[in-house]
């Protein structure tokens, strides 16, 4: 069963995983970041309150969250296929795992900016700093910590998003696992997928939190 050949499967779908996870990862937060930044500023109890701005990202955030990935995923198949030219693959599973994530990184990193004690930046506010500075200089940088806890949780989520994407043709190791565990029902690289799954978690998990833990001790 554990062939040359599907060991080369398996080493491939463990970097198609990767690539998928990283990159959309990267993707959520290159959006997600600042959506949760200005979630947090423009709440009625936010330095910059603007209730139009806060009502429209929350009813989007809401609206994207509550819709299920592999629903998602089939909504977006004509999105995906008009931007890298194919509606199946790891490349096409990013565009619909990227936008899965930036609405839960967007709540993600607002739900640890408003963790910032709000005595911190009343002072930074009192001496006349803008709204950038208590942004990028207090509130980010008191929520590091936070803020790398929540990279690590969506690490896990949005890993767990493309094994599901492998229903549809996404590649990685949920394609394969749905390719032969399911369709035809090798028990056994069904498991070791699981397994690979789990052991890649544990790797963002551990990593995730040992820097994490880091990062406090400098406060």
């Amino acid at each position: 069963m554990f062939s040359a050949e599907v060991i080369q499967m398996l080493i491939k779908g463990i970097g198609e995983t990767l690539y998928m996870t990283l990159v959309s990862t990267l993707f959520g937060y290159l959006f997600g970041l600042p959506m949760g930044i200005l979630l947090t500023i423009t709440d009625r109890e936010g330095i910059k309150p603007n209730v139009v701005l806060y009502k429209i990202l929350d009813i989007f955030a809401n609206i994207v969250r509550s819709v299920p990935f592999l629903i998602l995923l089939i909504v977006l198949i004509p999105l995906a296929r008009f931007i890298v030219g194919k509606s199946y693959g790891s490349s096409a599973t990013i565009v619909s795992l990227a936008a899965a994530a930036i609405p839960y990184i967007a709540r993600m990193v607002e739900s640890s900016l408003r963790e910032v004690d709000a005595g911190v930046i009343e002072a930074a506010r009192s001496m006349g700093a803008s709204t950038f500075t208590i942004v990028t200089k207090v509130m980010l940088v008191e929520a590091r910590t936070s803020l790398i806890v929540g990279v690590t949780i969506s690490l896990g989520t949005i890993l767990g998003y493309s094994a599901m994407a492998g229903t549809l043709g996404g590649g990685g190791l949920g394609d394969i696992a749905i390719r032969y565990g399911y369709y035809r029902y090798e028990a056994g690289i069904m498991a070791v997928t699981v397994i690979l799954l789990i052991v890649l978690v544990q790797i963002f998990q551990t990593v995730g939190m040992k820097l994490s833990v880091h990062l406090d001790k400098r406060k």
